[in-house]
């Protein structure tokens, strides 16, 4: 299934799930067996799914998606963190910078935690941050944890693991590189948006898509239209299972918590270099695409 989260026509917050342009209210179709937000819904997912089961192919559409205005569809997650897994990135960034990757990072699969507070959807404007003259976009496929684990094995995995989105991880390289001078961060870099969806796919929707440890996604990135970046999913150096050991050694996942794959590569403008497109500025939009998942669309302002 493809869940969403928006606001209906009588501006409430309300989950649901889409097919074929119609929007499907969990809670109203369901008659209240179902809870009215995506978070609780994913918190017991094998309980409700019975319900869903039961209601697909026969509920009528609460709304068509023209109607209804979009969210994060899941904005309320408990942690948001974001890897560096695909090695073109991490390859295209060092060597702008002149340095070569450190053996660390063939080592372990390694992550920062975000602002898990200022998620957003499709079509949402982003505000370019104070004092940032170096805006950025980065193309990444996002993993949402289905329940709790500590101390999982990257073979078993796949358990934990209740579907995907697209996932923007903007960048304010100007700050970004300011700060890590210091020794820290990424902190205020990343701090002020970041942006998933338009939908979540539960992990069966991409199973036709399966390639060795991962998938055969396409995935591209548009500003004004204009193709600048594209790469795909099974280029991925650290799969989601090596991505969740390492998350949960020593620590509990919850149900929502969110994993970024890290940027593909060629996935950002930094990557790319002034040659190729200037920093986003406002005004842009900019539009990322996923096999399987569909269109995330923001405007800079």
């Amino acid at each position: 299934m493809k869940f969403i989260t928006f606001i209906d026509a009588n501006g409430r917050q309300k989950a649901g799930w889409i097919k074929d342009e119609n929007v499907y209210d969990i809670n109203l179709v369901s008659n209240g067996e179902l809870p009215d937000n995506l978070l609780e819904l994913i918190k017991n997912y094998t309980g409700y799914l019975p319900v869903l089961k039961s209601l697909e192919g026969i509920a009528e559409p609460s709304a068509q998606l023209n109607e209804v205005t979009l969210t994060a569809p899941l904005p309320n997650p408990p942690s948001v963190r974001d890897f560096m897994a695909f090695e073109l990135h991490v390859l295209n960034a060092r060597k702008l910078t002149g340095r070569k990757v450190p053996e660390e990072w063939y080592e372990i699969p390694a992550f920062y935690f975000t602002n898990h507070l200022v998620l957003s959807g499709h079509n949402e404007k982003i505000e370019r941050p104070p004092g940032c003259f170096a805006l950025d976009y980065e193309l990444e496929l996002g993993c949402i944890i289905g329940k709790e684990g500590k101390n999982i094995k990257a073979e078993e995995a796949e358990d934990y693991i209740f579907g995907y989105t697209i996932f923007n991880d903007w960048s304010a390289r100007d700050l970004q590189q300011k700060e890590m001078k210091i020794g820290l961060g990424p902190a205020k870099g990343k701090d002020f948006a970041t942006t998933i969806g338009p939908v979540i796919v539960t992990k069966d929707e991409l199973e036709k898509y399966r390639f060795g440890r991962g998938f055969d996604l396409t995935m591209t990135a548009k500003v004004n239209g204009e193709l600048l970046s594209k790469g795909n999913a099974k280029d991925l150096y650290y799969s989601f299972g090596q991505m969740i050991e390492r998350a949960s050694a020593g620590v509990t996942l919850y149900p929502g918590d969110i994993l970024g794959s890290g940027t593909v590569g060629t996935g950002c403008l930094l990557e790319l270099g002034p040659e190729v497109h200037r920093w986003l500025e406002p005004g842009d939009s900019v539009e990322l695409e996923i096999t399987g998942i569909g269109k995330l669309k923001n405007q800079i302002i």
